[in-house]
């Protein structure tokens, strides 16, 4: 009779908790219950979706990594890509450092031993193929092989500014250059077309609004945006997706980065309030997609590059910006025209890059954030020589106070490279 009690007790509790799971996995969606560890800086957006890493059987398989990350490494020119070890010359390398799988180097939910970037090796990693640097060359003698990515010289995937022909090539520049440029935005004809369809609901404030704008310029009427062959019923919400018909590349990168990868994995858009980062709390619940930095009908460039950023963001970097003197030349220089030379948030984190003769602004924050040095060539170098932006990227507290003041950091690479260039 006791063992009976036992046994209904046993069985209750366990359909408790099978309930309480279930209720959490299928009706709450708390797969947060399952992850075992904490989540890296990059990807704890995306942690409640398993899939877009995880297969069930066979564990997180390289596809997974390269849906995501194939086009980065492609635009950066990985100094190590996975041919270069599948090459059978190099096997020897494979046996000490198989580098042919992402994860052997970034592994997720493994707090206590995962550094920046994500990466879960020992520090000291380069020592496995690069143990001879040290006799090869003279600059190197001494180092410890946990500075290698530490020192503002060698990043292991993305070298495009700091190889040693272009540090060579750029040594001795000047502090601030006197032929600071932006790349210009494509001009946009001048003949905004009125709605003339007699069914669009017109609002004359908002119809104000968008003939100050290039879609007007470029006749993209309401009708373009608020509906489509699919639905052509009228629409208040537009979706990303109506964007992305005509800017493909910006909404690409968007769903890329830290804005969109949420959307992008099938999850609820971000927000705010899900941000690791100090937010604004009168943002915390707005969702984020195209409009919340381009507002509805004007999509104002400059608003989008400063004042959409600073709605949201509250972290030091951020609120130190209206003291620095970027902000001082943002505020002088916007006063012209869209095709300001003043440095604004999106000027460093969201640049204008021109690729196949085409100008277009990068929406993927990761594309140049991290490492920094990803910035070097994209935004830094358009107004600096690269021995004070490299300086300047590597002083942590400079990069608080929004580079108000002189790097205190001296990056030792520039002058390596051009000694060892002289003999």
């Amino acid at each position: 009779m006791k063992f009976y009690k036992w046994f209904i007790l046993w069985f209750i509790a366990s359909v408790s908790a099978a309930s309480l799971l279930s209720y959490n996995m299928f009706v709450k969606d708390e797969k947060s219950l399952f992850i075992p560890g904490e989540t890296s800086h990059g990807h704890y957006q995306i942690e409640l979706k398993c899939s877009a890493c995880h297969t069930p059987f066979m564990g997180v398989k390289q596809d997974a990594c390269m849906k995501c990350h194939e086009d980065e490494m492609k635009d950066i020119r990985d100094s190590h890509p996975e041919n270069k070890f599948s090459d059978p010359r190099n096997f020897d390398m494979v046996s000490k450092l198989d580098a042919r799988k992402c994860v052997t180097c970034h592994q997720e939910h493994k707090p206590h031993v995962t550094d920046k970037f994500g990466v879960t090796l020992p520090e000291d990693y380069c020592k496995n193929c690069h143990e001879e640097i040290g006799n090869d060359r003279e600059s190197h003698k001494g180092l410890a092989f946990n500075t290698c990515n530490n020192a503002g010289c060698h990043n292991y995937h993305d070298n495009r500014a700091l190889y040693e022909g272009f540090l060579i090539k750029h040594y001795g520049q000047e502090d601030h250059l006197t032929n600071a440029s932006e790349i210009q935005l494509e001009k946009r004809p001048e003949k905004p077309q009125p709605v003339a369809d007699g069914k669009s609901p017109m609002n004359p404030i908002i119809h104000q609004e968008w003939l100050s704008t290039a879609h007007a310029k470029a006749n993209v009427n309401c009708k373009d945006c608020h509906t489509s062959d699919e639905n052509p019923e009228w629409s208040n919400k537009v979706s990303y997706k109506t964007c992305q018909d005509c800017h493909t590349k910006e909404t690409d990168g968007f769903l890329k980065g830290r804005h969109g990868m949420r959307i992008a994995a099938g999850l609820s858009p971000m927000t705010p309030e899900l941000a690791k980062l100090p937010m604004n709390k009168s943002a915390a619940h707005k969702e984020l997609n195209c409009i919340s930095c381009h507002s509805d009908h004007r999509f104002d460039l400059k608003k989008a590059a400063v004042d959409a950023c600073l709605k949201c963001h509250s972290d030091t970097h951020s609120l130190k910006y209206k003291e620095s003197p970027h902000f001082t030349h943002w505020q002088r220089d916007s006063r012209n025209n869209e095709n300001t030379l003043g440095v604004s948030c999106a000027t460093c984190h969201m640049p204008r890059v021109k690729k196949f003769g085409k100008v277009t602004v990068e929406h993927n924050q990761s594309a140049t954030i991290r490492p920094n040095e990803k910035m070097l060539r994209t935004s830094c170098m358009k107004c600096h020589g690269l021995d004070f932006s490299m300086n300047a990227l590597a002083d942590k507290e400079l990069i608080q106070n929004n580079f108000k003041g002189e790097p205190a950091i001296k990056v030792k690479s520039l002058d390596w490279a051009k000694k060892r260039d002289k003999k």
